[in-house]
């Protein structure tokens, strides 16, 4: 008789769905301040007496952090016990937003936003791994969605009550009240998440080197290209709607509201597909976000078939996150505690260059050629999808766990993936 997951965990459902739930509030908290400033960008430009481009550097030095600290510091931390890496991390990235509002400096506000985002990667990682040690093998991919999914519901929920909270407290007030929920989430923390065993004994080199295997490299090239194509057209998506299919702007806010819940529950549902084959489910997904942008080109005019593509868009293009991740995870073998931050900063590489390349386009050629560079972008990501699809990890005899049918011995298996192998992926068997 097949084991059921306490068995198989040596953890009960209900107590690792009361850990996954912990993390996903974790990287609510952490989304909704990553994005903050966008909504309380008036607010701090005219408190601080700058241009409003000059905060836009707050918004940089986070994605800096993010894309550059956090692998930096899961490659320092390798050692170290997940749990206590989380703990440790989600209580700096509580000190630091305190700070952060209290100062009226703005070079004090971008070396806090540098440091809040580097935290934030190292965060993320050890929910990763922790996320994945809480559940069986074949129920990774769920794990991680939950991981992710706080990240979608912020740019769709925390986001728009954070501008809320700023424009009644003022922007210090919103920056505390993120604060306030940090430490809330850090004493659930403390009292719900496990202890996952000690962190890798082996040097910090062997596991960059797993990290950063050209299996891991070609994966995250593919994130790169395939986020600079849907965030060139998502960035400047509001021309195209006031223009192209010319609606209101209060129909404008209720399509992006639209697109956000659909990318929440894309987010969640994607982790199921990443079970069952994370590498198909990223080659569906991006011939799907094809389609989408042919169908913004071809009939972008129609509002209803607009809404439409938005909502296949916010599905397709957040399902798949989790399957990127877990791809990741499972090609970097033994190095999966420092791979496990890679995805978070292709993808934030990925934004950055659509950004420049879909200004470009649209300051170029129109409201329409940033969707045209996001269908060029998306075919290649989709050639790039299909060639990686099928690749395995470099050391397959060290970095993959027993088939599906034989789950591990709870006694005799650690249960902190930083210490073992990650699973494999549906059909990666030979």
């Amino acid at each position: 008789m097949a084991p059921d997951d306490s068995t198989v965990t040596g953890y009960g459902p209900r107590r690792a769905a009361l850990v996954l739930g912990v993390l996903f509030l974790g990287t609510f908290v952490m989304g909704s301040a990553e994005l903050l400033v966008v909504g309380v960008l008036n607010l701090l430009a005219a408190d601080l007496r700058i241009a409003d481009g000059s905060v836009g550097l707050l918004v940089t030095a986070y994605a800096l952090g993010l894309s550059i600290g956090g692998p930096l510091l899961a490659i320092a931390t390798v050692r170290v016990a997940r749990r206590r890496l989380m703990l440790v991390a989600l209580a700096s990235y509580i000190v630091v937003t305190a700070a952060a509002f209290s100062s009226g400096s703005f070079p004090v506000l971008v070396g806090a936003r540098v440091v809040t985002g580097s935290v934030q990667g190292l965060f993320v990682g050890a929910a990763f791994t922790i996320a994945t040690s809480i559940v069986p093998p074949e129920r990774a991919g769920r794990a991680m969605s939950s991981v992710i999914g706080g990240f979608a519901v912020s740019a769709a929920i925390g986001v728009p009550a954070g501008t809320l909270i700023g424009q009644h407290l003022g922007w210090r007030g919103a920056f505390l009240t993120v604060a306030v929920l940090g430490a809330l989430v850090l004493i659930a923390a403390l009292a719900l998440v496990p202890h996952t065993g000690a962190g890798t004994p082996a040097g910090s080199g062997s596991h960059l080197r797993d990290a950063l295997s050209p299996q891991v490299l070609a994966v995250l090239a593919l994130a790169v290209v395939l986020f600079a194509g849907s965030y060139g057209a998502l960035t400047y998506i509001t021309p195209f709607l006031r223009h192209v299919t010319h609606i209101s702007e209060a129909w404008i806010t209720g399509f992006l509201l639209i697109y956000g819940a659909a990318t929440a529950c894309g987010a969640f549902g994607g982790g199921r597909f990443a079970d069952r084959n994370a590498a198909r489910t990223l080659v569906t997904a991006t011939a799907v976000l094809v389609a989408v942008f042919a169908v913004l080109l071809a009939a972008g005019s129609a509002p209803v078939v607009v809404a439409v593509a938005l909502v296949a868009w916010g599905l397709f293009g957040f399902g798949l996150v989790p399957s990127l991740q877990y791809r990741v995870v499972s090609l970097a073998g033994p190095g999966a505690a420092v791979a496990a931050t890679l995805p978070a900063s292709a993808i934030n590489a990925g934004i950055a260059l659509g950004s420049l390349l879909g200004g470009w386009a649209l300051t170029t050629h129109g409201p329409t050629a940033p969707a045209s560079a996001a269908i060029v972008l998306t075919a290649i990501a989709l050639l790039a999808a299909a060639a990686t699809s099928r690749l395995h990890p470099a050391n397959l005899g060290a970095a993959t766990s027993p088939p599906r049918s034989t789950p591990p011995d709870p006694v005799t298996t650690p249960s902190d993936p930083a210490t073992v192998p990650a699973p494999p992926l549906p059909g990666d068997h030979a």
